[in-house]
């Protein structure tokens, strides 16, 4: 398992490797720019990389737009393996979810990656989760403490799917179950959208997955969300409280989907590619887009995504160890 001193050291180690090459700057732009993302197409991380991506084309990093590819599989984890042993030159870059680079150090004794093996480069935009529910549940039930009671009512049929095991909405629906001392059946998924497609069906009762994912499905009133994991409502429900508005508040959470490369990329191709990527999340077109799908366009620096994973590893330690979760649960 990861120590704390462990990954302190490895994550600065990552932003320090493109301190090595002393180029100030791109001699020419790329031709080709790929992203690696791994969840299905059409979930939230995605919309950033095909948003972003498509505006990267004809600046200082690359000529043409990005091309993603979608390498879904086993939490996000496929992907970044394979970013691990791609060029370091800034050809092949992916977008990447926090907790897998913050959070699953706590969960997976033998990660075939570990932090030092990526450099960051922007954080690309911030998402809540939320708990929704469909035509399994009773449309009396309305409120969080309606579902609880429900859910203690009906142990059998009190199920919740996420985006996978050991992924944050995940743990959130472990943390609202040991919180409110119900029993929640966890359901794993290969993505969220495949979730929130079973919660409408009525194949399970909720989900709990980014909150963005129920935009259109709530509107068309196919399913309810009950409340959502910020420290304040989100912008796109603002009729839904938070968990901490409705009693719980452990159960905060806001997650980017950010940008990374691997960690011996030069200095001069992550500044290069940080102008590229901040400035395309300043387009007005891209910034409604993202709101659109649940998401909020945010850029950084690439040390103020250090310091963000490092923040979350460090708040997620206990939190992982207090709902008991490991690779082999």
């Amino acid at each position: 398992m990861t120590t704390r001193r462990h990954f302190v050291q490895t994550l600065s180690a990552a932003t320090a490797l493109g301190a090595l090459h002393p180029l100030a700057a791109l001699a020419e732009a790329l031709n080709q720019v790929k992203i690696l993302y791994g969840f299905p197409a059409g979930s939230a991380g995605d919309s950033v990389a095909r948003r972003v991506g498509d505006k990267l084309g004809n600046t200082a990093f690359t000529k043409n737009a990005a091309v993603v590819d979608n390498r879904p599989g086993a939490g996000g984890r496929i992907a970044l393996e394979a970013l691990k042993t791609s060029p370091a030159d800034g050809s092949v870059l992916a977008v990447s979810q926090a907790s897998a680079l913050s959070t699953y150090p706590h969960i997976y004794s033998k990660l075939n990656y570990t932090i030092s093996d990526f450099a960051p480069i922007s954080i690309g935009a911030v998402m809540t989760h939320g708990l929704a529910v469909g035509p399994m549940v009773p449309a009396e039930v309305k409120t969080l403490k309606d579902y609880i009671a429900w859910a203690k009512a009906n142990p059998k049929d009190a199920s919740y799917g996420s985006p996978g095991a050991g992924s944050t909405p995940h743990f959130l629906g472990a943390l609202l179950g040991l919180n409110s001392g119900t029993e929640l059946k966890h359901v794993p998924y290969r993505g969220s959208l495949p979730a929130v497609n079973d919660v409408v069906g009525g194949q399970i009762a909720s989900s709990m997955t980014p909150a963005g994912d129920y935009l259109p499905f709530a509107k068309a009133g196919k399913l309810r969300v009950l409340a959502t994991s910020g420290n304040k409502r989100a912008p796109y429900f603002p009729d839904v409280p938070t968990f901490a508005e409705q009693g719980f508040p452990e159960i905060v959470a806001e997650e980017w989907f950010g940008f990374i490369a691997p960690a011996k990329t030069p200095a001069s191709v992550i500044t290069a590619a940080n102008a590229a990527i901040t400035t395309a999340l300043k387009d007005p077109a891209i910034v409604e887009g993202l709101f659109a799908v649940g998401l909020v366009a945010q850029g950084s620096t690439p040390e103020e995504m250090k310091k963000s994973i490092q923040s979350e590893y460090e708040r997620w330690g206990p939190l992982v160890k207090k709902i008991g979760f490991t690779a082999e649960s």
